[in-house]
C-alpha cells in the first residue's frame, strides 16, 4: 500500500471508522489489478489492530454449495460460541455447517439469516469484528440473503471488506448497510510505470532493462497481475515476444505442463473446495502422484498446495484452466467428479454441468438434492437445482411447483404467481390442479389479495382430495372469506374446517381451525370462546412456519387487548415478537410489533408505542412492499395526532391509504380514515371528521363493536351530536350499550356511556347526561385506557359547569393534569379552556344569586355590615355569611377586590 496512498489513507480511515461502529470498504477494479492483494494486506492490518477476521474467498466454479460463503466465514468459529443462541438460530447454524439437509423438519432460511446476525453481534460485543469476503460477486445466493440480512441491522464495531470486479460481471447487491454514507468504494488505478517496475523486480528478485518494461507497461496497461505474468514471460528470454492479451498471459503461464498435471489443474478448478485426494479420485490416480502433478503446477505459480487442500495462486488461473478445454473434456470431468463427492447438492451439480440432455438419474439425483437444499434453509438454491432438472427435460407440472414453492420460500413470490399462474392454467381438473389453487391462494392470501385467495380456494375445494391439504383449504378460506366481508358464509366454513379438521387427526391444522373460528366469532360480535382457545394454544404447531396473522397465539393476544387486558396482551405480543425475531421472520415482527404498539396507544404509553412505530418504519423500509409500509404510516398517523402534529398525521394517513390502493387491500383504509376522524375531533373540525367517518358508518355492523371494529364510534357520536345530527348517532350508542351489557366489555361502557351522555346533553338533559358520565368513569375504573378517562371526565367536567355544580372545577383538573402527563396537548387544551372558562364564569358578578348580588352590589359602594343589614332587614351575621359565599364564588379576599369586580360588571349599590 505504500505505492497507493489515497488506498493506504481509505484503509486507515475504514479501520478506524470499523472500530466503533458498522462501516464497509468495497475494492473494486478489474482482474489482476490487485484488489485481492489490497484485501489481504487490509486484513492483516485489522489482525494487527485487534479484529477478529472472518474471511471467504469465492470460487467462480459453477459447483458450489448453498451457503458455502457463509461456511467458510464461519469455519474458525467454535461451536461453543453458538451456546447462547436461541434454540431455533442454533440448530439453523449448526445445520448448515455441518450440510445436513436429511431426515429432519427443513430450517427456515429466516432461521439462518437471524442466527449469523447473533453471531456476529455475539463476537463483535467481544472485540472489535471485520468480515473479509473476497470476490463478492461470487457469493453464493443463499450466503447473499443471510449477508444482505446481517449487512441492515448491524450494530457495533463491526467492519465488512469486500472486493468487486469490474469486467462486466454481475454486480453485487447484498452490501446495503443501515447508513449509506457507512460504506466506502475504492477504484484500484492502473500502476504508473515507477510503480509497476518496483513490483516486477520485486517478483523477479532482479531488474529487467528499460526498454523492456516500458514495453510491459504499455502492453499491460498497468495492470499488476499481467505485468508481472509479462515479466516471467520475458525473464532471459529477449527474443520471445510478449502475449498482448491477459487471456494469452494466462496461457503462457500453463503452456508447457503435461496433460496429466492439466487434467489434475482441471479437476481442481472444476470444485469450489479442491482436496488432493478428490484431484487424485478424479483423475484415477494415487494419492501421491497427485501431489507429484499438482507440484509441478506449484512450481510454475499456479497453485498452492496447503496440506491436503489445494488454492489457485489466481482466480484467473482457475479460469484460464476451466475454461482453455474443450467443454466436452469440461462435462467428463464433472462426470468423473459426481461419483467422488458425497453431498447431495454438489453431487446433482456435477450430474447437471456433466450433461446435455437429462437421464432419469440425473433428473431424480437434481429432484434429491433440491430436498437436501431446502430442508437446510437455501430454498433459492433449490430453486436453482429443480430449475435445472426441468431445464434437462424434466418438465413436469409437480417439477414447475416444487419450483413456484421454492421461490416463495425464497422471497420470490411475483416469480412464485407466475409460475403457479401457468400451471393452473395447464392442468385439467383434479387433486394435481387443486394444490396449485391453493398455493397459488396462499401466495395471494400472503399479498394480502384475499378476493382472489377466496376465489381460488373456493374452486380448489372442488377438486380436493381428502385429507390434510383439504382442512388447510377450508380454514384459510374461512379466514378469508372474513377479510373480504363475507362474514356468514366465512362463520359456515368457519365451522366446516374445525369438523372436518377433527376427523383429520392433526393438532397442528386443528389449532389453525379452532383458532380461526375463535377469532371470527369473536370479531363478528359472539365473544370469547376460552374452550376452543385454550385447545388452540395447547395445540399450536410453534415449529412449522404459519402465516402470522392464522397463529393461535396472535389471535389470543389480540382478544384479550380488545377485551381490554392490555398489558397482558403487550407482554404475550413482545414475546411472539422476540420469537419471530429469533427466526429470522420480519415480515410477521411487522405485523406482531403494528399491534405492540397499538396496544400501547389504546394504553396511552405513548413513548413505548412511538419506539416500537420507529422500529416498524425501519423495518417496513427494509422489507419493502405496500403493506409493510402502510403499517407503519398508519402508526404515524395515529401517533401524530394524538401528538397534535396536523400536518405529519395528515401525510401519513393520506401516505397509508395510497399504500392501500396501490396494494389491492382498499378495506385497510379504515385504520388511516379513523386517524384522520380522531385528529378532526380533536380540532373541533366536525364537519371534516365526518368527511373520513362517514363511510365507516356506513359499513357499521351493529353486533360487531370490539375495539379494533369500533374504534371510530367515539369519534363519530361526537362529531354527529356537534353537527345536529344526534338521531345518526342514536344506532352506535345504542350498539355499543347493548353489546357491551351482553359481553361485560368496559371499553364498550365506558365509551358508550360517554356517548349516552352527549345524546342526552343534546336534547337539554343535563342532569341524566352527568349521571351516565359518571357511570362511564366507573366502567374507567376496569379499563387501563387514561386518556379514554380524562377524555369522559372532559365532558363530565363541562356538563357540571353546566349544572353548577361545585365538582366541575375538580373534575376538569383532572382531565387536564392526565392530559398533560400522557403528552396530549390538544386536548389538555381543550381540557384548559373549559377550566379557565369555569374560573372565568365564576368571577362574574352574574353568577351570583339576586340576594347574593344586592348585598355585594352594598358592600362595593362602601356600607358596612350593619349598614347592608339595615338596609335589607336582615341580621348582621347573616351579611357576613352571604359575603363570605360572594367571595369564594368570585376568587375574591377584600372589600377592595369587590368593588373592583362589582365596578368593572358596570354594578354600582344605591
Amino acid at each position: 500500500m505504500a505505492d497507493r496512498p489515497e488506498e493506504e489513507k481509505a484503509v486507515a480511515d475504514f479501520l478506524q471508522s470499523a472500530s466503533h461502529a458498522p462501516s464497509a470498504l468495497l475494492i473494486e477494479g478489474e482482474p489482476g489489478i490487485g484488489k485481492t492483494t489490497l484485501w489481504q494486506a487490509t486484513s492483516e492490518r485489522a489482525r494487527s489492530r485487534g479484529f477478529r477476521v472472518l474471511s471467504a474467498r469465492n470460487p467462480s466454479t459453477e459447483s458450489v454449495l448453498a451457503y458455502a460463503t457463509l461456511t467458510e466465514l464461519l469455519a474458525d468459529v467454535d461451536a461453543a460460541e453458538f451456546g447462547d443462541l436461541p434454540a431455533a438460530q442454533r440448530s439453523a447454524i449448526e445445520r448448515i455447517r455441518r450440510d445436513d439437509g436429511a431426515d429432519a423438519a427443513p430450517t427456515d432460511r429466516r432461521a439462518v439469516a437471524a442466527a449469523f446476525l447473533s453471531v456476529v453481534e455475539g463476537l463483535a460485543s467481544r472485540r472489535p469484528l471485520l468480515l473479509a469476503i473476497d470476490d463478492v460477486q461470487c457469493v453464493d445466493p443463499s450466503s447473499s440473503h443471510v449477508l444482505s440480512y446481517t449487512a441492515r441491522r448491524l450494530s457495533g464495531p463491526v467492519g465488512v471488506l469486500g472486493t468487486l470486479r469490474t469486467d462486466g460481471t454481475e454486480g453485487y447487491t447484498w452490501l446495503q448497510l443501515r447508513r449509506p454514507d457507512a460504506t466506502q468504494r475504492i477504484s484500484l488505478q492502473p500502476l504508473t510505470s515507477r510503480m509497476l517496475h518496483a513490483v516486477v523486480t520485486q517478483h523477479l528478485e532482479h531488474p529487467l532493462p528499460r526498454a523492456k518494461l516500458a514495453r510491459i507497461h504499455q502492453i499491460s496497461g498497468g495492470n499488476p497481475f499481467y505485468a508481472i505474468e509479462l515479466a516471467k514471460v520475458a525473464d532471459g528470454r529477449p527474443e520471445v515476444p510478449l502475449p498482448d492479451t491477459l487471456a494469452a498471459v494466462v496461457e503462457a503461464r500453463l503452456s508447457g505442463l503435461n496433460p496429466e498435471t492439466m487434467d489434475a489443474l482441471l479437476a481442481a478448478a472444476s470444485v469450489a473446495n479442491p482436496s488432493v485426494d478428490l484431484v487424485a479420485a478424479a483423475v484415477g490416480t494415487e494419492h501421491e502422484r497427485a501431489v507429484e502433478l499438482l507440484e509441478t503446477a506449484e512450481q510454475r505459480g499456479v497453485v498452492v498446495i496447503e496440506g491436503s487442500r489445494i488454492r489457485f495462486t489466481h482466480p484467473l488461473l482457475a479460469t484460464g484452466v476451466y475454461t482453455g478445454v474443450a467443454a466436452e473434456d469440461r462435462r467428463r470431468m464433472h462426470h468423473r467428479l459426481a461419483g467422488f463427492v458425497d453431498e447431495p447438492e454438489l453431487q446433482a451439480r456435477h450430474l447437471a454441468l456433466a450433461a446435455t440432455v437429462g437421464d432419469d438419474a440425473t433428473v431424480s439425483a437434481l429432484e434429491r438434492a433440491a430436498t437436501s437444499a431446502h430442508a437446510r434453509g437455501a430454498p433459492v438454491a433449490a430453486a436453482e437445482l429443480i430449475e435445472l432438472a426441468i431445464a434437462l427435460g424434466g418438465d413436469t407440472a409437480e417439477r414447475r411447483m416444487r419450483l413456484a414453492a421454492y421461490c416463495f420460500d425464497g422471497g420470490d413470490p411475483s416469480r412464485a404467481r407466475a409460475l403457479l399462474e401457468g400451471v393452473v392454467g395447464d392442468l385439467a381438473p383434479g387433486p394435481i390442479r387443486a394444490e396449485a389453487r391453493h398455493m397459488l391462494a396462499v401466495v395471494r392470501f400472503v399479498d394480502d389479495g384475499y378476493t382472489e385467495a377466496v376465489e381460488l380456494l373456493t374452486t380448489a375445494l372442488e377438486d380436493a382430495t381428502e385429507g390434510p391439504a383439504k382442512a388447510v383449504m377450508l380454514t384459510t378460506l374461512a379466514y378469508g372469506l372474513y377479510m373480504t366481508g363475507d362474514h356468514a358464509s366465512a362463520w359456515l366454513r368457519a365451522e366446516e374446517s374445525v369438523a372436518y379438521t377433527e376427523q383429520v387427526g392433526i393438532p397442528g391444522l386443528l389449532s389453525l381451525a379452532l383458532g380461526v373460528r375463535a377469532t371470527i366469532q369473536f370479531f363478528l360480535g359472539g365473544g370469547v370462546d376460552d374452550a376452543s382457545m385454550r385447545r388452540a394454544l395447547e395445540l399450536e404447531d410453534t415449529e412449522t412456519f404459519t402465516p402470522i396473522m392464522l397463529r393461535p397465539s396472535v389471535e389470543d393476544a389480540l382478544m384479550l387487548a380488545c377485551t381490554g387486558d392490555l398489558d397482558t396482551a403487550y407482554e404475550r405480543m413482545r414475546e411472539i415478537s422476540r420469537r419471530c425475531t429469533d427466526r429470522g421472520e420480519e415480515g410477521e415482527v411487522v405485523f406482531v410489533d403494528f399491534y405492540v404498539a397499538l396496544t400501547r396507544i389504546w394504553r396511552a404509553d405513548f413513548p413505548e408505542a412511538k419506539r416500537v412505530a420507529h422500529e416498524v418504519s425501519a423495518l417496513a423500509r427494509q422489507l419493502g412492499g405496500e403493506f409493510p409500509a402502510m403499517l407503519s404510516l398508519v402508526l404515524q398517523a395515529w401517533l401524530a395526532a394524538y401528538d397534535g402534529a396536523e400536518s405529519k398525521a395528515r401525510l401519513a394517513a393520506a401516505d397509508a391509504i395510497d399504500a392501500c390502493r396501490r396494494s389491492g387491500t382498499a378495506w385497510h383504509e379504515d385504520w388511516a380514515l379513523s386517524a384522520l376522524g380522531f385528529l378532526e375531533v380533536s380540532l373541533g373540525n366536525y364537519g371534516a371528521a365526518m368527511e373520513f367517518l362517514d363511510p365507516l358508518v356506513s359499513r357499521f355492523a351493529p353486533e360487531s363493536t370490539e375495539i379494533q371494529a369500533a374504534e371510530f364510534i367515539p369519534d363519530a357520536v361526537e362529531a354527529l351530536v356537534e353537527l345536529g345530527r344526534a338521531t345518526e348517532a342514536e344506532p352506535l350508542v345504542a350498539a355499543l350499550e347493548r353489546n357491551g351489557r351482553r359481553l361485560d366489555r368496559a371499553w364498550m361502557l365506558a365509551v358508550g356511556g360517554r356517548c349516552r351522555a352527549m345524546l342526552h346533553a343534546a336534547e337539554g338533559d343535563l342532569r341524566d347526561a352527568a349521571s351516565c358520565a359518571r357511570r362511564a368513569l366507573e366502567d374507567h375504573h376496569r379499563l387501563a385506557m387514561p386518556f379514554e378517562r380524562a377524555r369522559t371526565q372532559l365532558l363530565l367536567g363541562q356538563l357540571q359547569a353546566r349544572l353548577r355544580d361545585r365538582q366541575a372545577a375538580s373534575t376538569l383538573n383532572e382531565a387536564l393534569v392526565t392530559f398533560e402527563a400522557i403528552g396530549t396537548p390538544v386536548w389538555a387544551e381543550r381540557a384548559k379552556s373549559s377550566r379557565d372558562e369555569l374560573r372565568s364564569a365564576a368571577s362574574r358578578p352574574d353568577a351570583l344569586t339576586a340576594a347574593e348580588l344586592r348585598i355585594a352590589e352594598l358592600a362595593a359602594v362602601g356600607l358596612t355590615n350593619r349598614d347592608v343589614a339595615g338596609e335589607l332587614f336582615l341580621s348582621a351575621k347573616t351579611v357576613e355569611a352571604t359575603l363570605a359565599r360572594v367571595y369564594r364564588k368570585l376568587d375574591i379576599r377584600s372589600r377592595a377586590e369587590l368593588t373592583r369586580v362589582m365596578g368593572q360588571s358596570g354594578r354600582r349599590g344605591v
